[in-house]
């Protein structure tokens, strides 16, 4: 088994009679592993991926123990000199066991090694390759391109391998498994929500069997891993979006039904009636102490950094497949209570449904960057908070602290991402990919992963490209939106969306670079190329709206200052980039609430994600912030709620549909709104921290 985490990753054995892992061997950052894992036909080697480290490790396995031999390179450099990253993933050995194939996933490509000679031959393919099957004889590689909807047919026979053809499967095809009769070819398609049944000898995709939720059929169940049984019978499918494996009957495409699972079923494998499901998130992280605090309750030998990306650990399960019909079907019950959509939500402010009647008519979507609850709100004095977990108080966020204390606490909402890659993601389709979730961890481990969030590349689009996005739903439904930095790069002194929909309604001037202000330029930048402060670039436009005394529908604006820089010797310190970014955020609300807009807008405010601070309840909790007339009550509302929430709280507002099964799902803020207005302005409240302190020198 690989564990491929953002912490130290490792290499599990484990013994199958007894269900003990009997072996680990750890690779801490830079040495990694990835995805692929295979045994040669023997059984006395075992192949793992070394994506970051260019190489497949080869380990031989006598008496019950893994043994680390000499690696097989591959290369680093193309043809021509250039520096090249292949990044091995999936593995497929030949029946003779005399060759490997790899698919490069950043290399956009397919090795074949020879594991007696060592000897690496490397062909160009599709986009982003993640997974392999070989045919029977071993003759051919069906790989798929997980960055497309592809399927690369790849001959692996001769003197070096040939792409013979591509058959379109499905968008963002995941790992795959071949038919007893080697005929078929099984293709779990992650972001189409189904699996791909392709006759090999045409070369055509002849079924298609869905695996969304009979209800509705949105995405969001994300198919990674398949299975079949021996005599071919039974498909098992792992629905990480789910958290449950598909049984499926190849013949008539009919789902027999589900089986429960741990938290994100990445892999399953059948063996004599069993099955074997890898849950790659485990059974999620609860609270943490903020980062470089051990924890003794976690298991023995636990990396002790509280950092939420490197807290989850995986689990491994094993269930008898059932035998009779009762029983999978009160599995399949199961599944359905741990997965069974909200009922109710929404009301006099908040809409049931998409069209329906709401005195709000504008909302203000702003999304900052990775503050957990207790940092900020832990000594509020309301709402379930610890104050010894405090770090950002009144000195510093004094506006946060102010306008939760005014409108509405929420206390138990939730960042559905570890990091920024999967939170963004979160926070603009309701849904990370496959693709996402395991590359994320390479990338913030120091292990050469992409960053598959904050842009538009093919494989990060959680749907079919142009259908993905929140503004993509907006612009397709006529309803008027504004971008102040989501999705947005630095091209000289201006800020564009890789996106048309999105530029085409973006305000170029306004800048995202981190070190960069938020509000005034009351903190020393020390970064000489910034903009006009983003709170600044902002009012610029919304002077423009109450002149015309005509606003968007929807406004997306990123403040992300409270990221902060941490303890860089000269700097802003961290309570200084938080003042600034509370303070931006106060003069925000000052302006909307003292203009005509005020009456019937509503301001939503959450962080992408938590990712290092601490928090008592869970390292996923966050702040969120909702701030409207109609949530002027003071109360406390501790309805459990989490990004996806939030998604369909503005879709809700602005009258259109959900985006996926998440925020289908989700309970909307209905909580934390009234029918009895509180008009009364807010006053910004400048921060008595030092907004030009800066951290001193080292040393």
């Amino acid at each position: 088994m690989t564990n491929d985490g953002q912490g130290v990753q490792s290499l599990q054995l484990v013994d199958t009679r007894t269900n003990k892992v009997v072996q680990t061997l750890s690779y801490p950052s830079p040495e990694s592993l990835y995805i692929g894992l295979v045994w040669s036909p023997d059984g006395r080697t075992a192949y793992a991926s070394a994506a970051a480290n260019s190489k497949i490790r080869v380990l031989s396995f006598t008496g019950g123990r893994l043994t680390e031999r000499d690696p097989i390179k591959l290369p680093t450099k193309s043809p021509d000199g250039k520096a090249v990253t292949l990044f091995p993933a999936g593995l497929a050995i030949t029946p003779d066991g005399r060759k490997l194939v790899v698919a490069d996933q950043r290399g956009d490509a397919v090795t074949v090694a020879d594991t007696v000679s060592r000897r690496v031959q490397t062909v160009a393919a599709g986009r982003r390759p993640v997974w392999v099957t070989l045919s029977k004889d071993g003759r051919t590689a069906y790989v798929s391109n997980q960055g497309a909807d592809t399927l690369d047919i790849v001959d692996v026979a001769g003197a070096a391998p040939r792409v013979t053809g591509r058959i379109k499967v499905g968008l963002h095809p995941n790992k795959s498994v071949l038919s007893a009769c080697g005929r078929k070819l099984y293709v779990a398609i992650g972001d189409a929500d189904s699996v791909s049944m392709v006759n090999l000898p045409t070369r055509s995709v002849v079924r298609r069997f869905s695996l969304s939720p009979p209800r509705k059929p949105l995405i969001g169940s994300n198919p990674t891993g398949l299975a079949l049984d021996s005599a071919g019978n039974r498909l098992y499918v792992a629905n990480s979006g789910n958290n449950s494996v598909s049984v499926l009957d190849p013949t008539s495409g009919r789902i027999l039904g589900q089986i429960p699972t741990g938290w994100y079923p990445s892999a399953v494998v059948w063996r004599n009636g069993r099955l074997w499901i890898t849950n790659a998130k485990g059974l999620g992280v609860g609270p943490n102490n903020g980062p470089g605090h051990p924890d003794p309750e976690r298991p023995i030998g636990a990396a002790p950094s509280r950092q939420l990306a490197s807290m989850g650990f995986g689990t491994l399960s094993s269930v008898v497949v059932p035998a009779s019909g009762e029983r999978l079907a009160e599995y399949t019950r199961q599944v359905q209570r741990n997965n069974a959509p909200v009922t109710g939500g929404g009301g006099a402010v908040v809409p049931r449904k998409p069209g329906g009647g709401t005195p709000v008519k504008h909302v203000i979507y702003m999304v900052k960057e990775n503050r957990s609850y207790d940092q900020v709100l832990g000594s509020l004095e309301k709402g379930n908070g610890d104050p010894g977990l405090n770090l950002f108080g009144d000195e510093s966020a004094p506006n946060t602290r102010e306008l939760a204390r005014r409108f509405t606490t929420i206390d138990n909402f939730y960042a559905d991402g570890k990091v920024s890659a999967s939170g963004w993601n979160w926070a603009v389709q309701a849904n990370s990919n496959p693709y996402d979730e395991q590359m994320w961890p390479a990338r913030y481990s120091g292990r050469k992963g992409v960053y598959a969030g904050g842009n538009n590349a093919e494989e990060n689009a959680a749907q079919e490209p142009g259908n993905s996005y929140l503004w993509q739903r907006l612009d397709k439904a006529g309803v008027s939106f504004a971008n102040f930095g989501f999705y947005v790069t630095r091209r000289g002194n201006e800020a564009h969306a890789a996106d048309p929909v999105l530029d085409a309604r973006t305000d170029h001037g306004f800048q995202v670079e981190v070190g960069c202000p938020d509000s005034a330029g009351t903190f020393a930048a020390t970064k000489k190329d910034c903009l006009t402060p983003r709170i600044d670039q902002w009012l610029k436009s919304f002077r423009r709206y109450e002149t015309k005394g005509d606003m968007p529908t929807v406004q997306f604006i990123q403040l992300p200052g409270d990221h902060t820089l941490g303890t860089r010797a000269g700097r802003p310190t961290p309570k200084a980039m938080v003042a600034d970014n509370d303070y931006a955020l106060g003069r925000l609300v000052d302006a909307v609430s003292h203009s005509q807009f005020w009456k019937d807008t509503a301001i939503l405010v959450t962080e992408d994600e938590a990712q290092d601070g601490p928090d008592h309840i869970d390292a996923h909790r966050t702040i969120a912030l909702a701030i409207s007339p109609y949530t002027q009550t003071g109360r406390i509302d501790s309805t459990f709620y989490s990004t996806a929430s939030m998604v369909r709280t503005v879709e809700l507002f602005a009258g259109i549909g959900p985006l996926t099964q998440f925020d289908d799902y989700s309970t909307p803020l209905s909580a934390s709104f009234t029918d009895k207005p509180v008009y009364r302005p807010y006053a910004v409240i400048r921060p008595t921290y030092p907004m030009n302190r800066l951290n001193p020198p080292r040393g």
